[in-house]
């Protein structure tokens, strides 16, 4: 009778899944639903993926959905934010600095949805154009700065400028799709391939 009893409270004071889920602090549980997001864009694309898809890859009703985000465009721009604030965290934007090259793999590597769709799947969708256009104009202007002095022929420094930036996401996403060999080499062969690029244009301004 005792066993029986202690089961019945355990019953009263247990709560469902669905009431225990709201328990979870609201900061985690955007962090979730921007996890899963990610996942379930990167499988099947910003317009085949639906709300009921990702509030299935979240573990989560869709009502918890529309609590943080107004609709499923306000949803993948959050998904793209979030992947571009971890690469510039990554890769210590807006300064290029001796780490920049491994911060961007370990970035990619920790989140490769992530960075497929901030820079493959995101940039096929005309309504989010616009960010990953903003994404990469700022990869530019920070090459620039780096690149300051270094070519001094404004055209070919703005060649150059335009190049690495494409030259390091295709990198990333091919080293991605290998497996990931070696980081710290793959980083050095990056790099190696950006200094040839300086070089030519040095070499095209006569330098």
């Amino acid at each position: 009778m005792a066993t029986l009893v202690r089961r019945q409270n355990r019953e009263r004071v247990t709560p469902p899944t669905s009431a225990r889920r709201q328990l979870l602090p609201r900061a985690k549980r955007r962090e979730q639903i921007l996890i899963a997001a990610t996942h379930a864009f990167a499988r099947a694309g910003f317009t085949s993926t639906s709300l009921e898809d990702v509030a299935a890859e979240a573990g989560v009703d869709r009502v918890i959905l529309y609590r943080h985000f107004a609709s499923k465009a306000d949803l993948y721009r959050a998904v793209l934010r979030r992947a571009g604030d971890r690469l510039a965290a990554a890769t210590g934007a807006p300064q290029f600095t001796a780490t920049s090259v491994a911060g961007l793999l370990s970035a990619a590597a920790e989140d490769p949805d992530g960075f497929r769709l901030l820079f493959h799947y995101a940039a096929r969708e005309p309504e989010f154009r616009q960010e990953i256009d903003e994404v990469r104009r700022q990869m530019v202007a920070v090459t620039r700065r780096a690149l300051a002095g270094r070519i001094p022929d404004p055209a070919w420094a703005r060649w150059a400028s335009t190049l690495l930036p494409t030259m390091a996401v295709e990198a990333v996403i091919a080293w991605l799709d290998v497996g990931q060999p070696d980081r710290a080499r793959a980083a050095q062969r990056i790099e190696k391939a950006f200094g040839g690029v300086v070089e030519a244009a040095r070499s095209a301004a006569g330098q």
